[in-house]
């Protein structure tokens, strides 16, 4: 039996499956599976994944893009990076269910590091699910919903800050206010949630769900919170709401995050 997202022994449980890909979506799922194998090689390649609202079963036909993360051999080269290019332009051109395509590239050695082992690891064990090739969960542990884990996938927030910032400043058209907007709304929700994830218990993707359980522990915080949730689903051109998700929550959700949990590890 699960319960808020772990499995019978408390382990937090793989949230997709190829099996909850809606029916809209097999298309580009198979698709995109045949182009992969295409792409890149046996040498190259060690395995695909999908991960996000498509194979949670969540995802909205022309709203929801399409998550894709390759774990290569050997690290990513900018050939490799051109052909990820290529692979996310040519599904979003042929797929208008899909809003935006997005494809990680990282190496084996960097995933399965013990410096990645809770973040990194931890996202393709539990957030990935397998397309191609070798899963490599199999080669990492199970996890629990803990401070070290909330420690290293968000413990970094106040590095986002200068560059969001900065974005805003320089933005000069919608779509890039959206587009600034969906970014920062999104891992400030994710940030959030985590923040109180191991007294919450349990873990969720669902932004509206990440949004009430921060609200529980925060609650003179948990307005701008749920503006956030609402922003990550309908991303806005409104610099003042992005000013206060920037500039005031973001700032202080930072600095409570490290009181509670600590800094990210330093990566390279």
């Amino acid at each position: 039996m699960i319960s808020r997202g772990l499995d019978g022994d408390g382990y937090i449980a793989r949230e997709g499956s190829l099996v909850r890909v809606p029916a809209a979506f097999a298309a580009v799922v198979d698709t995109a599976r045949e182009r992969i194998a295409a792409a890149f090689d046996p040498a190259r390649l060690h395995s695909a994944y999908l991960y996000g609202s498509i194979p949670r079963g969540t995802a909205v036909p022309g709203v929801s893009d399409l998550d894709l993360l390759l774990a290569l051999h050997h690290a990513p080269t900018p050939a490799d990076r051109a052909e990820a290019d290529a692979l996310e332009a040519g599904l979003d051109a042929t797929f208008p269910q899909v809003d935006g395509v997005g494809v990680l590239l990282f190496s084996t050695g960097t995933l399965l590091s013990e410096l990645e082992r809770h973040d990194l690891g931890w996202f393709v064990a539990c957030l990935c699910t397998p397309l191609l090739g070798s899963d490599l969960a199999g080669q990492l542990p199970r996890y629990r919903p803990t401070s070290l884990l909330a420690r290293e996938t968000n413990g970094d927030l106040a590095l986002a800050l200068p560059g969001w910032r900065e974005r805003l400043a320089a933005a000069g058209s919608d779509a890039e206010l959206r587009a600034l907007s969906r970014a920062v709304s999104r891992r400030i929700v994710r940030t959030g949630f985590t923040l109180v994830m191991p007294r919450w218990g349990g873990w969720t993707s669902d932004l509206a769900a990440s949004a009430e359980a921060f609200a529980g522990y925060y609650p003179d915080r948990a307005a701008q919170l749920r503006l956030a949730a609402v922003i990550a689903r309908t991303p806005t051109t409104d610099r003042a709401a992005l000013g206060t998700l920037i500039d005031d929550l973001g700032p202080w959700l930072a600095a409570e995050y490290t009181t509670v949990h600590g800094e990210k590890a330093p990566r390279p």
